[in-house]
C-alpha cells in the first residue's frame, strides 16, 4: 500500500488477516495470476503484496528457476509474508515500499500484479507509471480491484455496520474498497504507457465458516474494525462483528456457513 494509504494495519492485526481474509482472496488470485500467464523461470513483482497471498502463489508457478519479489508500505504485513512464504522455493523477497518509490530498476520483470491495492494508492496515476517502469518489454500486468459493493454482499454488509458503529466519516473511507472503476484503471493504465489495457469482471461464490464467528474476527483484522475498537471498545467492536452476520442471516446455510457472491475487476496491459 504506498504512502497515507487507506489500508493500515498495526499490532496483531496483520497475522490475524493472513488467517481471515484468505478465504476471501483466494480464488481472485488464481485468476490474477492466470491472466500474466505465469512460466517456469519467470521473474514476477507482487505489488502492494500485504501478507504474500499473490507472492506466495506465484513462487509455486515460477519454480525453482523463478524469482519473485514483493513490495509492501506495511511493514507489519511484510513480516507476516516473510514468515509464511514456503523455503522450498527460492526465497521470495519482500521490500518496504511505496508503489510510487519502488526500489527496482527498469525492465526487471516478466510480469508485476497487484491483488486489492491499487484502490488504496494515494495517486494512482503515479503508482501505476512507476509500476511501468518494472516490466521489460512485451511484459505483463494485471490487478484486480472489488467491484461496487452492491456486488459484493458481504462487502454491502460491512459499510452499513461501519457507518452505524464508526461514522460517515469511516464509511466514506471503507468505501474506497469498491470505489476504482474499470474505466478509471483503463485510463490510468494507457497514460502509464501500458499497451491494450483492458478489465473484466469476475466473479465466485465464495463458502465463509458461520458469519456469527466470522463476521467479527473479519472485521477485527480491517482498518475500520480497528478505529470502532479505538474509539469505542472490545464490546462495540464485537456487536459491530455480530451486526454484520445478523444482515447475513437469510442466507446462511443448515450448517451454519454462508455462501456468497464476490465480484472483482480484473485489469489487465502489456508493457
Amino acid at each position: 500500500m504506498a504512502d497515507a494509504s487507506g489500508f493500515q494495519l498495526k499490532g496483531s492485526a496483520p497475522e490475524r488477516y493472513e488467517q481471515f481474509v484468505a478465504p476471501i482472496m483466494a480464488p481472485f488470485v488464481t485468476a490474477l495470476l492466470e491472466a500474466v500467464e505465469l512460466y517456469p523461470g519467470a521473474t514476477v513483482l507482487d505489488l502492494a503484496c500485504g501478507t504474500g497471498f499473490a507472492a506466495r502463489t506465484a513462487a509455486a508457478q515460477v519454480g525453482p528457476a523463478g524469482r519473485v519479489h514483493g513490495a509492501d508500505v506495511n511493514e507489519g504485513m511484510l513480516k507476516v509474508a516473510e514468515a509464511r512464504h514456503p523455503r522450498m522455493y527460492p526465497d521470495i523477497e519482500f521490500t518496504a515500499a511505496s508503489a510510487d518509490r519502488l526500489p527496482y530498476p527498469d525492465a526487471t520483470f516478466d510480469a508485476v500484479v497487484c491483488q486489492q491495492g491499487a484502490q488504496f494508492f494515494p495517486d494512482l496515476d503515479a503508482a501505476l507509471a512507476e509500476a511501468a517502469r518494472g516490466p521489460r518489454a512485451g511484459g505483463r500486468f494485471a490487478a484486480t480491484v472489488w467491484a461496487d459493493r452492491s456486488l459484493c454482499p458481504f462487502f454491502a454488509a460491512q459499510y452499513e455496520v461501519i457507518r452505524d458503529y464508526g461514522g460517515q466519516q469511516a464509511a466514506e473511507s471503507f468505501a474506497a474498497v469498491s470505489a476504482l472503476t474499470a474505466d478509471r484503471l483503463t485510463t490510468a493504465l494507457r497514460t502509464a504507457g501500458f499497451k491494450d489495457p483492458a478489465t473484466r469482471e469476475v466473479t465466485f461464490g465464495i463458502t465463509l465458516p458461520p458469519p456469527a464467528e466470522y463476521a467479527p474476527a473479519q472485521l477485527s483484522v480491517l482498518p475500520w474494525g480497528q478505529d470502532i475498537l479505538d474509539a469505542h471498545g472490545e464490546e462495540t467492536l464485537a456487536e459491530a462483528g455480530r451486526a454484520v452476520a445478523d444482515r447475513l442471516a437469510d442466507r446462511t446455510a443448515a450448517d451454519g456457513t454462508v455462501t456468497l457472491p464476490f465480484t472483482t475487476i480484473l485489469a489487465t496491459a502489456v508493457r
